[in-house]
């Protein structure tokens, strides 16, 4: 494929991120693409990054890699991978975009769409060991993905002491305390990428540019991180879960997605509901605050659904249903349950 590179819009720890066009249209790439992009003697990322995402497969909540090629450019040769173009950048672009917190509907969108990818890297025997809004893309439907693999790494696989994966503020206890990356760490990061769309900001208090050592203690040690008040009690809970210091009792990406969280009340596990409108303002639904503000009951597929049963009847419109001049029928007594004998009180 001969193509053209178009202006910088990333940069990484190992790359640079491009625009790319290719010179003629075809139906095996995009007419807009990313490409990654270091010199060859120190590709060693992209390489790896390659190798796992063909390892895991398509997926719709990861990124996808369309080929892998070097090129030389002024004189020096660079190894190239092309990627899916997202148009609306990382997830922590629009978490600043909308005033540094994002509304609690869009939370629970975005929480069901990692975990989804995470549970199918899981199930593929890989794990991340990157987690965090810089890496999760946004695209123009508003769905996101899970992106940047090159520290990602097979499940079981021996750590090098030496080596350390990750960004510290998402790094999990077992990964500061024990070198130890496995999938419960995506799960950690998963938390504190969630707390931080909550409030805007990591879920460690640490200045920019100091050292991470006394970051790295704290994790590592018996503080927790904060669970925010701006979140609702579901989500609390939800992080609660991701958070459990002990790897082995943290819940699974599989388990997370069972959680009343991200689990909406028509779920019937269509990728296309893991979508935000970017351009619209997210609707919050009312909760019933006592037993006439529930709808009537329907028996309905998901897509008869009429959207008048959004609307909750008034209580008094609701007992004004419960009104009627016929007397009730107790002869139906034999199947009657004693919920309490006075003849036994005391």
């Amino acid at each position: 494929m001969k193509w053209v590179r178009g202006a910088t819009i990333g940069h990484g720890s190992f790359a640079t991120i491009s625009i790319a066009t290719p010179r003629k249209s075809c139906a095996e790439f995009p007419p807009l693409m990313a490409v990654k992009s270091s010199k060859v003697s120190c590709s060693d990322s992209l390489k790896n990054e390659k190798r796992v995402l063909d390892a895991i497969g398509s997926c719709p909540q990861i990124i996808r890699c369309f080929r892998e090629a070097q090129s030389v450019e002024n004189g020096e040769k660079f190894h190239n991978l092309f990627m899916e173009y997202a148009s609306g950048g990382s997830l922590a672009n629009r978490v600043k975009s909308q005033g540094r917190r994002l509304p609690e509907s869009e939370i629970r969108q975005h929480a069901k769409s990692i975990l989804k990818g995470l549970s199918f890297m899981h199930a593929k025997g890989f794990v991340h060991c990157d987690i965090k809004p810089q890496n999760i893309l946004v695209f123009d439907n508003g769905s996101v993905k899970i992106a940047d693999f090159g520290l990602a790494k097979e499940s079981g696989m021996e750590q090098n002491n030496y080596m350390i994966r990750g960004t510290a503020l998402y790094m999990s206890p077992e990964s500061v305390n024990n070198n130890e990356y496995e999938s419960p760490c995506d799960v950690w990061a998963l938390g504190c990428t969630v707390a931080e769309m909550a409030t805007g900001k990591p879920v460690w208090d640490h200045e920019e540019g100091a050292s991470v050592w006394p970051l790295l203690i704290r994790i590592g040690g018996e503080e927790e991180p904060e669970i925010p008040s701006e979140i609702s009690e579901e989500g609390k809970d939800f992080l609660r879960n991701c958070f459990v210091k002990d790897p082995r009792k943290r819940w699974t990406a599989e388990m997370l997605l069972s959680h009343p969280f991200v689990v909406s009340d028509y779920d019937n596990g269509d990728d296309a509901k893991d979508t935000v409108l970017l351009n619209e303002e997210n609707c919050v639904s009312t909760s019933p605050r006592c037993p006439y503000d529930f709808p009537a009951w329907v028996s309905t597929s998901e897509q008869e659904i009429s959207p008048e049963l959004s609307c909750f009847p008034s209580p008094a419109d609701k007992l004004q249903e419960l009104v009627t001049e016929e007397r009730p029928n107790w002869s139906f007594s034999d199947s009657w349950a004693t919920v309490r004998n006075y003849n036994n009180c005391c």
